[in-house]
């Protein structure tokens, strides 16, 4: 098993999946596939469940000869890649000798003065899960959202309370959370979102923790908008599309009115 990127961008964006799913969960499991690298996992209160898909193709190089499962402590493995360099490559790759050690490597073809080469290996740890088939659902609203303006927001709405009520109709979406001190409510016009649909003549009033989705919403350099769905009768769908046919999808649980 061994991947490649090169490119800036795409180095940028890899760091920050890992800084989103470092916070959901403090062991990640990683299926590597011919096609997709496949990540997929929960939170410890089984609230939150993540599903990451990255194509062959998102990758400047992807080899792999057979299917690969490896799980490796989320937080280690961000600081390693987040002392990435703009001008390096990274190789993240596993040797046919030892299959317990992940191997992480900076480099480039043409150093400048002052940047070195930087290797890391990792101890892979185990740990039983078992992959969940996602089906595909039809939802009553969903509404698309720049990912900085989704970031700003749930930033600031964090400081006003614990849970958050989203309401869409057809005239309008908000943010509502309120606490002990006071209330803060985001009304957002149908104008302002880049994408916009609901079941016609249908009124949604869900809650969730606020905590977990600002876990969620925490970057805005993964895509430039982020996908909501919702429906009364599944949980919330969190979605950032990574570009060549990868994307980073949350699903989230409603809380129960008392």
């Amino acid at each position: 098993m061994k991947f490649t990127i090169t490119d800036k961008k795409k180095k940028e964006n890899f760091v920050s999946l890992f800084s989103v799913l470092k916070n959901c969960s403090s062991l990640i499991n990683i299926t590597f596939q011919s096609q997709i690298m496949h990540i997929q996992g929960m939170d410890k209160a089984h609230i939150c469940l993540f599903d990451v898909k990255i194509h062959k193709n998102w990758f400047t190089s992807y080899d792999i000869i057979e299917t690969t499962k490896v799980c490796f402590d989320s937080s280690f493995f961000y600081s390693i890649i987040s002392t990435k360099s703009d001008n390096q490559d990274l190789i993240i790759f596993l040797s046919d000798n030892n299959l317990d050690i992940l191997n992480i490597v900076f480099d480039s073809k043409e150093a400048k003065k002052g940047e070195f080469k930087k290797t890391f290996k990792m101890n892979l740890t185990e740990y039983e899960y078992e992959e969940m088939n996602i089906p595909i659902v039809d939802y009553d609203a969903e509404f698309t959202l720049s990912s900085k303006l989704i970031s700003d927001m749930f930033n600031q709405l964090n400081n006003f309370g614990d849970d958050i009520i989203i309401y869409c109709s057809e005239e309008s979406v908000s943010l509502t959370t309120n606490g002990i001190t006071g209330e803060m409510k985001v009304d957002i016009t149908i104008d302002d979102l880049n994408n916009f649909c609901i079941v016609e003549d249908e009124k949604i009033s869900l809650t969730y923790s606020l905590a977990y989705i600002n876990k969620m919403c925490i970057t805005n350099k993964l895509s430039n908008d982020v996908e909501f769905s919702l429906s009364c009768q599944y949980p919330m769908k969190i979605n950032y599309n990574l570009g060549d046919d990868s994307s980073m999808t949350f699903f989230i649980a409603p809380k129960l009115n008392d």
